[in-house]
């Protein structure tokens, strides 16, 4: 017999460790999947910058304003945060490399309403669609608050890009989107990733798969 688990994944598409948390909870996910256990997964929306400019603020100027850091600290976070990355097999690409990385930080509400879309056409749409736009941010350095990109980034996994554009110049969605916010800031959730498991379980952090792994084998043999 399947035991079928939901899992609310609550993130952000410009947080970082929300991408690693999404790579040890798709291991976590393979391993747990020969026992009978099936995972329904849903992406929930968190502007971890609600108020940021259209045009974005650079990265270093945002994170030692934010959080009251040096800039040589708020390096460290990120090489350790590349590294990390590097272990689950994503790549966090520096600034300075041709091509790619993260230069700032970008209003992401729009792409929000687009992973809303998704999901009510196919969780696996919406999934792909979470993936490759961690890809075009944290890889590619390109904005997540574009609405070209967003477009081309939905064309790219299959999602109809007339439909995309149309919803993205529209207030679309909107109304959604700020409701599963405010739901879910109104269950303590403050920070992100934050993984809840059939409504009732909650895992904070990019944790590592085997943290993942473990709470999905005792949730499932709790029933």
């Amino acid at each position: 017999m399947t035991t079928p688990l939901k899992i609310d994944f609550v993130s952000d598409v410009s947080c970082p460790w929300c991408a690693i948390g999404l790579k040890s909870l798709d291991e976590a996910i393979t391993r747990v999947g020969n026992d009978n256990i099936t995972t329904e997964l849903h992406f929930q929306p968190f502007e971890l910058n609600p108020k940021m400019v259209p045009e974005g603020q650079e990265i270093t100027e945002h994170i030692t304003e934010k959080y009251g850091i040096s800039p040589a600290q708020a390096q460290a976070n990120r090489e350790n945060i590349r590294v990390r990355g590097e272990q689950v097999g994503f790549k966090f690409a520096m600034a300075d490399e041709p091509g790619g990385g993260r230069s700032r930080i970008y209003n992401t509400f729009d792409a929000h309403r687009l992973l809303h879309w998704a999901e009510l056409v196919s969780p696996a749409k919406q999934k792909a669609l979470k993936e490759a736009l961690f890809k075009a941010y944290f890889t590619d350095g390109q904005s997540p608050g574009s609405h070209d990109v967003l477009v081309r980034v939905a064309g790219e996994v299959g999602l109809d890009v007339d439909k995309a554009r149309a919803i993205l110049a529209s207030d679309t969605y909107a109304a959604e989107v700020r409701e599963r916010e405010q739901f879910y800031q109104s269950q303590g959730i403050h920070s992100v990733p934050a993984i809840i498991i059939n409504d009732r379980h909650l895992i904070s952090g990019g944790q590592p798969a085997e943290v993942f792994e473990q709470a999905l084998r005792q949730i499932a043999a709790a029933g």
